[in-house]
């Protein structure tokens, strides 16, 4: 069985930190969320895998490499533009061969992996099998409809009337079979080769079609609110530990994780949170769901419930929350009264706000 991992959309909802950065490299907990598919993908016992990249191939290139440090043997293939999922199935034909594969959105997360799945895909092997879950907004997911029994009925594209509450979760699993489906459909009404569309061809032509609604916690991580709120998930797991310095005059509380080089003087740290390697943090406050990547340096600030990237400074800000700071952004005090704060800010950023 082998993986298909896309990876190559711009990502314009989670713009301006995307427009020098790829959405899948983001990180949540100072880990990039596409790593944690990967690694998903190397537990259920998948080896061969295809990313799929656009754009920012030199990027995600540079930080997956071969795969080997996952445990994968990791091929990469160009999409000329983000042009649908059934697209990068077309695409990948010659790499995927007449295997069975699992087809997986690379901003995504799921929460407690896909070893499950794929291995219930394994035993059982219809010709597709996708994953449900309910949503508050299904207009910007794909849609199921289902019977009365639980069978899949129909699927739509990000509806405009949507007729059900069930979103299909970025995990996909087929046999070769999909690939008869992904020939015969035409671009939709976006101008994409949708893999809805393939999907419902299936469906109609009485293929083996299956669905699972799971209860478990998934994420489409396409926008900054959706990132804080994986990163908050994954620091509740975190495994506290220190290896930094900390000095007699700061207070560490709860779970909190600092790594190797980091340094902390007089300040407070309530966690769950995570200051990255080489971080410096001095007369300030980090408080709960708050991942510091490497290298950064926080002084005099209060930071809570946000993500910051490596290499960036924050110098006597009070208070910043709910906020996404790309690299090597340089936040400081201008003339003004105290206000709180909620950023995105893209990498290289400089912002001056009142005290």
């Amino acid at each position: 069985m082998k993986a298909l991992v896309l990876s190559g959309g711009a990502g314009t909802r989670l713009r301006p930190i995307t427009h020098t950065s790829a959405k899948q490299l983001v990180p949540v907990a100072n880990k990039p969320i596409l790593f944690y598919g990967l690694e998903a993908i190397a537990a259920a016992g998948i080896v061969e895998v295809a990313i799929i990249v656009g754009e920012t191939e030199a990027e995600i290139r540079e930080a997956v490499g071969d795969g080997s440090a996952f445990g994968l043997d990791v091929t990469y293939i160009r999409q000329s533009a983000p042009l649908g999922l059934a697209h990068a199935v077309l695409i990948a034909r010659d790499f995927l061969g007449e295997d069975d594969f699992l087809m997986y959105l690379g901003d995504n997360f799921v929460f407690g992996g896909i070893t499950d799945a794929v291995d219930q895909f394994r035993k059982e092997r219809p010709d597709a099998q996708i994953m449900l879950t309910r949503v508050a907004n299904p207009t910007a997911f794909g849609v199921a409809e289902l019977d009365e029994a639980g069978r899949l009925m129909r699927l739509e594209e990000k509806p405009e009337r949507p007729k059900s509450d069930l979103a299909l979760v970025g995990v996909y699993l087929f046999t070769a079979s999909v690939h008869e489906a992904v020939g015969a459909i035409g671009p939709s009404r976006r101008g994409e080769l949708e893999i809805t569309d393939a999907i419902q061809w299936m469906i109609d032509k009485d293929r083996d079609v299956r669905s699972t609604v799971i209860s478990g916690y998934w994420k489409d991580t396409g926008n900054a609110a959706d990132m804080l709120e994986v990163n908050r998930r994954l620091l509740d797991l975190l495994e506290p530990r220190v290896e930094g310095f900390v000095d007699d005059s700061s207070e560490i509380v709860g779970r909190v994780r600092i790594d190797a080089g980091a340094e902390i003087r007089g300040s407070r740290i309530v966690g769950p949170a995570v200051i990255g390697a080489g971080s410096v943090v001095v007369d300030s406050y980090i408080g709960p769901s708050t991942s510091v990547g490497e290298n950064c340096s926080i002084r005099n600030s209060e930071i809570e419930f946000s993500i910051i990237m490596r290499d960036s400074l924050f110098d006597s800000i009070r208070r910043v929350e709910a906020s996404l700071i790309g690299r090597n952004v340089r936040v400081t005090l201008a003339p003004g009264i105290r206000v709180t704060h909620r950023f995105v800010i893209g990498d290289h950023g400089h912002v001056q706000v009142p005290s």
